[in-house]
């Protein structure tokens, strides 16, 4: 069932590929929440992240920046539609494939591995689902493989500027909220903060950034990056320490 509420930001027009929207959205397997935009849930459900930005997420629609099954219900929709969604597997994380669990020596890894340890063999991650004598059985499977889902989901408004479009796809892919964004004649520049390299999540996901810039924005022919480091204050000497010094000089002429 799909419903409008009164309060979010209505224009009438159905949902279609290429649109850019806020929503916000719960998702549970079974009577489990494994992921939402909502701080409250993930407090109550004890998968708060505090390093997390809570909050309504920018996607585009037919990027799959959310799964497809969720996609599909959202297509045809309207901005203000609520409601709630069943997803099967083939719509979600896919089958559960037996092929892709296997058995690991205990010697690959750097602590000895215990039933529902997340680990990582070769550049796969996967989670250790037994251990036998000297050798762990790992499911590589993404750990919502064959389950069926439920997805609530909150459709607040369809964003027509691109800058604050590309500030969501920032937020959606690095989590950050502290790069400034202006875009002219061809060029969209990204003012980065200071040691913004430092971030592996940045670092990792810049290039799909980039990429979907290109895809999305055809006139758009140069992403500009630009970090400023400016050099440090020199600190200031403490009035107390001055006065001492002052002092001293005194004692020493006899004054």
């Amino acid at each position: 069932m799909t419903v409008a509420h009164p309060l979010f930001k209505v224009n009438g027009m159905a949902l279609q590929e290429g649109d850019f929207i806020r929503l916000r959205y719960t998702g549970r397997a079974g009577e489990n929440i494994f992921d939402t935009t909502d701080e409250e849930n993930a407090k109550e459900e004890g998968i708060y992240n505090p390093r997390a930005e809570y909050g309504p997420v920018t996607v585009r629609l037919g990027s799959h920046h959310i799964i497809i099954g969720l996609e599909d219900e959202l297509m045809g929709k309207e901005v203000g539609a609520e409601g709630e969604v069943e997803i099967p597997p083939e719509k979600a994380f896919g089958a559960h494939d037996e092929q892709h669990v296997r058995s690991v020596p205990v010697t690959q890894f750097r602590e000895k591995p215990v039933r529902g340890m997340r680990i990582e063999v070769e550049g796969s991650e996967g989670t250790v689902v037994d251990v036998i004598g000297r050798r762990a059985v790992v499911d590589f499977n993404h750990p919502l493989a064959g389950k069926t889902l439920n997805y609530s989901y909150a459709v607040l408004e369809k964003i027509e500027d691109p800058v604050e479009q590309i500030k969501g796809l920032i937020k959606l892919f690095s989590g950050r909220t502290d790069i400034g964004i202006s875009i002219a004649d061809g060029v969209a520049e990204l003012t980065l903060p200071p040691a913004i390299t430092y971030d592996r999540r940045w670092m990792v996901w810049r290039g799909t950034l980039v990429r979907e810039i290109f895809e999305n924005y055809a006139d758009i022919n140069d992403v500009v990056m630009k970090e400023t480091i400016s050099r440090p204050k020199e600190p200031e000497a403490a009035p107390e320490v001055v006065e001492a010094a002052e002092s001293e000089e005194m004692e020493e002429s006899g004054e």
